[in-house]
């Protein structure tokens, strides 16, 4: 029912990321497609650009946080176990007492909360959802680490999910693969963290303690080969699976909306589908970086914004990620 995106203002250009790793611009374009990433500054956090975006897509849908029956964050770095982002944010906009609660699906999150949205509305116990995915992963990266923090951005994108005569959402296909669960993950546990750094302090070792500090606090890495080529051979696949079963064909897309994790990936997918030239292709990446749960949302706005008379159109969108999991379903453009 309506599209909300928020994005920070700081950009954060490939020669700043050279800085830190050993790389170049032309290598970094070259490899992922990025140019620039957006990264939030330390006084915005993943609730304040989640609300950002949900309220662009409340005016957009033409509601009130009053009227939302639950609320849906998926992210995987808002900073507190509990209790959840969508609670405070359900409060902030004045939905309380709609239910609220997060998801931790990776780059999956945003289509997950889709399928969860969707059904809630089909089985009748919302009426109205708002289905948000933000991330702040440059509070979880070392920018020294080169898998993959230079890919990363901060970010927020919403949608309003609500009852249709029609259907707009297709069936969903949400599913995982937890035998490659170390490939993209932290570098140790918060528990390892916590003992470790009690260690260093029993020791009144000033040097150990300042080490523990840079070295194990938690920040993300992947296995890049190998998530390549998992989300090459095996995405394409899932997202035809999708087509599928909401019983149509690549050209009736108006717009194909895949995970921003690479531009080879989302070229390597576009051709497997054998897109036609008339189906947009979400290419957020370049100018926002991959912002996991943030990124189909926020290259779905972009495209909306930009392209308008796609609006009512079909458009296939898949996430994958850490997990291994992914999600993917049509749905149509507001």
């Amino acid at each position: 029912m309506g599209l909300g995106a928020y994005r920070p203002t700081e950009i954060v250009d490939n020669e700043q990321i050279c800085q830190w790793i050993d790389s170049s611009d032309e290598w970094i374009r070259k490899r992922t497609g990025i140019q620039t990433r957006h990264r939030a500054p330390a006084d915005v956090s993943v609730t304040d650009m989640a609300e950002g975006a949900a309220r662009e897509a409340l005016e957009q849908a033409g509601l009130q946080g009053s009227d939302l029956d639950a609320v849906i964050i998926s992210t995987v770095t808002h900073p507190f176990q509990t209790p959840s982002a969508a609670a405070d944010l359900a409060h902030r906009l004045g939905a309380t007492p709609a239910a609220a609660f997060d998801v931790s699906a990776a780059c999956a999150g945003y289509c997950y909360g889709v399928a969860q949205a969707d059904a809630l509305v089909r089985s009748g116990l919302a009426e109205h959802v708002l289905v948000i995915g933000a991330e702040k992963l440059s509070d979880f990266i070392d920018n020294h680490e080169r898998t993959i923090s230079f890919l990363l951005g901060d970010g927020a994108g919403a949608v309003v999910i609500g009852p249709s005569a029609t259907p707009g959402i297709s069936p969903s296909i949400i599913r995982s693969n937890g035998e490659k669960w170390e490939t993209i993950s932290m570098e140790s546990s918060l528990l390892n963290f916590r003992d470790t750094l009690a260690e260093a302090r029993r020791a009144q070792d000033a040097s150990a303690l300042l080490d523990t500090e840079n070295r194990l606090w938690p920040t993300l890495r992947q296995e890049g080969q190998t998530v390549f080529r998992w989300a090459v051979w095996e995405m394409a696949k899932v997202a035809q699976e999708a087509l599928d079963v909401a019983g149509i064909t690549a050209d009736d897309l108006s717009a194909f909306v895949p995970h921003q994790a690479n531009i080879r990936i989302i070229d390597e997918m576009v051709k497997q589908l054998e897109l036609p030239e008339s189906v947009l292709v979400g290419r957020d990446i370049v100018d926002a970086g991959n912002t996991s749960a943030a990124s189909i949302p926020l290259a779905l706005h972009r495209l909306a914004k930009e392209n308008p008379e796609i609006s009512g159109g079909y458009a296939l969108q898949i996430g994958f990620g850490a997990g291994l999991v992914y999600g993917a379903q049509v749905i149509r453009i507001p």
